[in-house]
C-alpha cells in the first residue's frame, strides 16, 4: 500500500492544511515497511525539463504517470482545477513509426542537466523550399551518458546565429548547421501555434508538433536531406484525424 496524502489524524481534520505540511505529518508518523510506503514525491520548482525527466521515469517504472500538485493546495474533493493535475501517457502512441529529424539547435539544461543540453530543437525538411522546419523541442529518450556527450557531439556544426535554411519561429540557445539526423518517436502529431513545419497548410497560423518526442538513436546513414519531409508530417497528421473519425464512428454506432 502506497500513501500519498493525510486528511484525518486523532480526531483532526487536516483538509485545510497545505499539501506539504499534510505530508510532513504523514512522513512523521508512518512507518514504512513492505506493505506501507509514502509514495515517490519529488520538488520541481518550474523547471520543465526536470518534470518531462521525472515523468519519463515514472513511465519507465509501470506508471501511467504523474500527478502534479501545488504544495500550497488544500484537499478539495471533487473539485476541479490547475492546484491538481494528472500527467499521462497513452497506452497506445498514434506514431506508429518513428521520423527522422535534422537537429537544428538545442537549450541549455537545468538541475541535474546543467553543462550539458536539456533539450534539442528539430526539424523537418521541406524539398520545396530546401528549408528545415521545426516540430518538435526533444529532450526525453537519452540516456544520462548520452546527455552528457551531447555538447561534444554537436560541437563541429555549432554556429552564432540561425541557419539561413531554418524557419523556426523558437529562439534556440546554440544554434547547429542542419546536418546530424535522429530517428524520433512520439505519441502524436498534433497543432502547434509556434512550430513551423506545415504551417498555413493544414490550418490558418498553425503548424504541427510531434506531442512527447523521445530519442531513438542517431542515423549516420542519412543525411539531412533524407530526413523525414514536411509532406510527410502533413500526411501522418491527416491519417491520424482518419483513425480518430473511424474510432468516433465506432463509439457512436456502439451507443
Amino acid at each position: 500500500t502506497y500513501a500519498f496524502d493525510l486528511l484525518y489524524l486523532d480526531g483532526r481534520e487536516l483538509l485545510d492544511e497545505q499539501l506539504d505540511e499534510r505530508r510532513k505529518i504523514l512522513k512523521e508518523i508512518l512507518r514504512e515497511n513492505e506493505r506501507a510506503k509514502l509514495v515517490q514525491y519529488e520538488e520541481i520548482d518550474g523547471n520543465v525539463e526536470e518534470l518531462e525527466r521525472f515523468f519519463e521515469h515514472a513511465v519507465e517504472m509501470g506508471t501511467e504517470g504523474l500527478v502534479v500538485k501545488d504544495p500550497r493546495s488544500i484537499y478539495q474533493a471533487g473539485v476541479r482545477g490547475w492546484s491538481w493535475i494528472k500527467l499521462k501517457r497513452s497506452y497506445i502512441s498514434k506514431m506508429i513509426e518513428p521520423v527522422d529529424l535534422v537537429v537544428v539547435g538545442a537549450f541549455w539544461g537545468k538541475g541535474k542537466r546543467a553543462g550539458t543540453y536539456g533539450a534539442l530543437l528539430m526539424a523537418a525538411y521541406s524539398p520545396e523550399e530546401d528549408a528545415f522546419k521545426t516540430v518538435c523541442k526533444m529532450g526525453s529518450g537519452f540516456t544520462d551518458e548520452e546527455l552528457a556527450r551531447l555538447p561534444k557531439l554537436l560541437e563541429d556544426y555549432k554556429i552564432d546565429h540561425k541557419h539561413p535554411s531554418v524557419i523556426s519561429n523558437i529562439e534556440a540557445d546554440v544554434y547547429f548547421v542542419p546536418v546530424k539526423v535522429a530517428q524520433v518517436l512520439g505519441d502524436e502529431i498534433t497543432l502547434s501555434p509556434t512550430h513551423t513545419c506545415g504551417w498555413d497548410k493544414v490550418r490558418k497560423n498553425a503548424g504541427l508538433a510531434i506531442r512527447f518526442p523521445r530519442f531513438m538513436g542517431w542515423r549516420e546513414d542519412k543525411g539531412p536531406q533524407d530526413a523525414t519531409t514536411e509532406e510527410e508530417i502533413i500526411e501522418m497528421y491527416k491519417e491520424q484525424l482518419k483513425v480518430v473519425e473511424v474510432e468516433e464512428a465506432k463509439s457512436e454506432e456502439e451507443a
